[in-house]
């Protein structure tokens, strides 16, 4: 009986940007920046995130002290009309470092192709380590 055809596994790369002395920038943070961009605000893009407001907040907090200005605008006020927004820069960085990821995977679009075609579609359970590679406990 035939086989069904294999699924190609799924890929997502992740490109991180280490500034020096700076900071990092990372899929992360651009997901943060479009969600702020999205929905106006940090606790709201932080919700869509599966993120606690406290985490969305530092994060941004490390991204507007990164840059010479900052990427985000906080309009303090909650229910009574508060939000967030990208700033000028917010939208110049988060548009840059798009189109790097997308250079990245263009560039690499046949080394991730042959990757991907050598991935098993099925991955096997770990083996067992021999008994004498395992930690004993005094």
């Amino acid at each position: 009986m035939p086989q069904p055809p294999a699924t190609r596994p799924a890929l997502k790369l992740g490109l991180r940007l280490d500034f020096t002395p700076g900071g990092r920038l990372g899929p992360g943070k651009a997901d943060l920046l479009e969600a702020i961009g999205r929905t106006g605000s940090i606790s709201a893009a932080g919700r869509a995130m599966t993120m606690s407001y406290r985490r969305a907040w530092l994060l941004v907090d490390d991204l507007n002290r990164m840059f010479r200005q900052p990427l985000v605008e906080a309009q303090p006020g909650g229910a009574q009309g508060g939000g967030a927004r990208l700033t000028p820069l917010g939208h110049e960085v988060l548009s840059h470092y798009r189109a790097v990821e997308r250079m990245v995977l263009e560039a690499a679009a046949a080394p991730i192709e042959a990757l991907r075609g050598a991935i098993d579609p099925t991955p096997r359970p770990a083996k067992p380590q021999p008994a004498e590679a395992q930690e004993t406990t005094p």
